[in-house]
């Protein structure tokens, strides 16, 4: 009942103008069975590996009408067995995932309010995440200018916990304060060319009295060429700024290069650089790169042992890796073996320990059942060192290993088109 309550607004538009109007909607639904076995950290004695199946129930409505476009997305998250089999309500209850509307004031100027996936490039600094059930959105005001060769995006934001009466007197950490940021995108010949600024503010507790916002800067460029059998792609951002009260200094670049050897068969060599800090380092200053919003699980290995929710204001990351498609009749496959090295010092006893992190090898495979369904499924292996031990505890000597097994179910169960 209270689902219907949420839905009966948007659906009664449909059915209220006479204007031409586009209505649509669709279900998710994804279960993904994991096996976790040294996942993100490695095993440490007595650890026993964990499994379980999440899903994602989605439910996406979109309508548009003349220069109005409206999108709603309601979703719940949940475990398998984290409520009772005769149970009244769902664990983790119904939550908006997206809601926002869009106008076009011309053909090239828009603008969008609400609750919205920021995606953008490779999302390696803003994405919608959309590995993790719950994915990632903002609430944000967004303007943006676009024509057949450029796209320019601004964005707004300002978060708060309540409406409140008065200045609370604790910081707002649940996220960011304020979110600024501008990215331009614009093709070049032959060369697809983005270019990001983004200003985040985080508050924090100056004095036991005084609550301040400190403000990073994340800035850079994404350049792209996809030929025939050749494509690359290359990225390079700094941060600067402050973040309780420290200043900020850090680089990031990534590039791959891939190349078709034959119709069926992809390799792609990739290199990424995420500047840290050495261990024996006793300034305040930070000068490990954070990349903030971005998807990434897809990056640095499946296992996600670096930088999904780990590995902030650490020593870094260099990661090299081959990317290896192909397909064994229906069946998409993919192998990838990283080398992980870090870019900073790392220190044990007052003796600096060798670079090398480890090698991770990811294993995929993808079978499209039917046009809405889709199976993938992957195991992932971390051969780690004792470099990886010191910074992240745990035995590298034992099988450290993740599997896992999705089912994407994506169909179109409504959609109507009214003149």
């Amino acid at each position: 009942m209270n689902i219907l309550k949420t839905l009966f607004p948007f659906l009664a538009i449909i059915g209220c103008t006479t204007y031409a109007q586009e209505f649509e909607a669709n279900v998710q639904l994804r279960p993904r069975f994991e096996y976790r076995n040294g996942y993100k950290s490695l095993l440490k004695d007595g650890d026993i590996p964990a499994s379980f199946i999440s899903q994602r129930s989605r439910l996406n409505l979109n309508f548009t009408q003349d220069k109005l476009k409206l999108k709603l997305a309601l979703q719940n998250i949940s475990v398998w067995g984290d409520v009772a089999t005769t149970s009244t309500a769902a664990k983790n209850g119904v939550a908006v995932f997206e809601a926002w509307a869009e106008y076009s004031f011309t053909d090239k100027w828009s603008s969008r309010i609400g609750r919205q996936v920021l995606n953008y490039d490779n999302q390696r600094i803003m994405g919608g995440i959309d590995w993790i059930q719950q994915g990632q959105s903002h609430d944000a005001v967004l303007l943006t200018y676009k024509d057949t060769k450029n796209q320019l995006d601004l964005g707004v934001a300002h978060n708060a916990n309540a409406e409140n009466l008065l200045a609370p007197t604790t910081a707002y950490t649940t996220n960011y304060k304020n979110m600024h940021y501008a990215w331009y995108h614009t093709k070049i010949s032959t060369i697809n060319a983005s270019f990001l600024f983004l200003n985040t503010g985080y508050e924090f507790a100056a004095t036991p009295t005084e609550l301040k916002v400190d403000y990073k800067q994340t800035y850079g460029t994404y350049l792209t060429y996809k030929g025939k059998k050749l494509d690359f792609d290359f990225g390079l951002y700094g941060q600067s700024g402050k973040s309780a009260g420290n200043d900020i200094t850090a680089f990031y670049a990534g590039s791959n290069i891939g190349y078709a050897l034959t119709e069926n068969f992809k390799a792609t060599l990739g290199y990424e650089f995420l500047s840290g800090k050495d261990q024996d380092d006793t300034s305040t200053k930070l000068k490990s790169f954070i990349p903030l919003f971005g998807t990434n699980h897809a990056f640095n290995g499946f296992m996600d042992y670096f930088y999904v929710g780990n590995h902030s204001n650490n020593v870094g990351l260099q990661d090299a890796y081959l990317k290896l498609e192909f397909p064994i009749k229906k069946v998409k496959l993919s192998v990838t073996p990283h080398f992980f090295y870090a870019h900073s010092k790392v220190i044990v006893s007052t003796v600096e320990q060798d670079s090398y992190l480890g090698t991770e090898l990811d294993l995929t495979a993808a079978y499209k059942v039917s046009k809405d369904i889709l199976v993938v499924g992957g195991y992932s292996q971390m051969f780690g060192t004792t470099t990886l031990e010191a910074l992240k505890g745990g035995d590298s000597s034992k099988t450290n290993n993740w599997a896992w097994l999705m089912i994407n179910i994506n169909p179109n169960i409504f959609s109507t088109k009214k003149q």
